[in-house]
């Protein structure tokens, strides 16, 4: 099955130009999407869910990536596993999708049960040689990386996710994601391929005359611009704000906040940047007027000017302020159909109402998203027409679109594409 897809595809690998968005084939094809699943979604890490999505000992949370299904959970140590969710049986899905909880994980069709570690605790009617010990639940490699849970499906997972734990395990220090809760999660199924919901995600290029919610706390000078097209009155205003940018981050890393970008994004398997941003207006959060929606900061946090520290990944964007964060996920469904999950996490104390208002934390990014799922779709639907031809990328405020188009086109060759 794969030579005959590799055959297929490669073609399609070989038309992407330097500078260019993707041949239309490789949004739309079932074939690519296929192998899109096999390559960037068990072959990588990939951010699945938060360790704060299971604060208790037997609590579970499910998630589907395409036939496959894996089990987060936290043990009776107190400790998370990521489990297969198939019984070492006949292979009957152990949960449904989403969240329970349970004191053992029991097999529904034959009820053979397994502890909240994976070993297989009772099989009914085996008999008397049979040996449980080798029928334990399959686990799943993942990483805790400051409270965000990365899992890889394969059995030799890419060796570069170090980097990635080394720097924000460091940056997330504070915010004590791992001891948060969720507030709110939304869902959207966007009308599109994966690729497009991240080359949306990666540019701001169309933030100023799509997002007006999420600009009052965006500065539009971060969006990027050509500097030929500026008057000399904005060509100081730019000159003054990347000064300003070097000053704020100076001092943030004086003080003990790791703030420069880093970046992981070519000649890698582990795609990955971040950046500690600066808020615009008030400064403090992604909010209607830029000030904290929760009273009660995160984690060791007692600062509300420490900015936005982004990070983004091949299948999730994430914003750590002072109050709260907003850590999205992305699940192809379909070619042309893409699961945008988000959730809004506050510190574990916070009651709404009280500490924080539920409508001033999450309307900036429910607004954003849905206007984004908009633009996702227009896309995808002029993709689909015969009359596209990938264009060029904006050298200024398209260049994280090409790193993405560049890093998709190699893995494939690197995955026998």
């Amino acid at each position: 099955m794969l030579n005959s897809f590799s055959s297929a595809i490669s073609p399609l690998l070989d038309q992407r130009m330097p500078g260019h968005a993707l041949p239309a084939g490789l949004y739309t094809r079932e074939d690519v999407f296929k192998a899109d699943l096999d390559v960037f979604f068990r072959r990588h890490w990939i951010y699945v869910g938060l360790e704060c999505d299971v604060p208790e000992p037997g609590d579970a949370h499910v998630i589907d990536l395409g036939s496959s299904s894996i089990i987060l959970l936290r043990d009776d140590d107190n400790q998370i596993r990521v489990l297969h969710n198939v019984c070492r049986h006949r292979g009957a899905r152990l949960l449904d999708s989403g969240t329970s909880i349970v004191s053992k994980l029991v097999c529904p069709y034959h009820q053979w049960t397994y502890e909240l570690s994976g070993e297989l605790a009772y099989a009914p009617h085996m008999g008397t040689g049979f040996d449980k010990t080798c029928k334990s639940l399959k686990p799943v490699h993942f990483r805790s990386i400051g409270g965000l849970i990365y899992v890889c499906l394969s059995d030799n997972p890419p060796e570069d996710i170090g980097t990635l734990e080394t720097v924000m395990r460091e940056r997330l220090a504070p915010y004590d994601i791992a001891n948060s809760k969720v507030a709110f999660q939304s869902e959207i199924i966007e009308k599109g391929n994966w690729k497009l919901t991240i080359e949306n995600n990666r540019e701001c290029y169309h933030c100023s005359s799509n997002h007006p919610e999420l600009c009052v706390s965006f500065i539009d000078l971060d969006f990027g611009f050509d500097p030929a097209s500026l008057s000399p009155e904005d060509r100081e205003e730019a000159e003054r704000h990347q000064a300003l940018y070097e000053a704020r981050t100076k001092a943030w890393e004086a003080e003990g906040f790791p703030s420069a970008a880093v970046e992981q994004l070519v000649d890698c398997a582990t795609n990955f940047r971040t950046q500690r941003l600066i808020i615009a207006g008030a400064g403090e959060s992604q909010t209607p007027d830029a000030t904290a929606a929760s009273s009660k900061l995160l984690g060791s946090m007692t600062r509300k000017d420490l900015g936005d520290v982004h990070l983004w990944g091949h299948n999730c964007w994430h914003h750590f302020m002072g109050d709260h964060a907003v850590c999205t996920m992305i699940i192809p469904l379909s070619a042309d159909e893409t699961l945008v999950r988000t959730k809004w996490l506050v510190h574990k104390d916070a009651v709404e109402g009280r500490d924080y208002d539920l409508d001033k934390l999450t309307s900036v990014w429910i607004a954003t998203n849905e206007q984004d799922a908009q633009l996702v779709a227009r896309s995808y639907s002029g993709v689909l027409d015969p009359a596209y031809e990938p264009g060029p990328y904006s050298p200024f405020t398209e260049g994280q679109l090409d790193n993405f188009a560049t890093w998709y086109i190699d893995r494939m060759r690197a995955n026998g594409y």
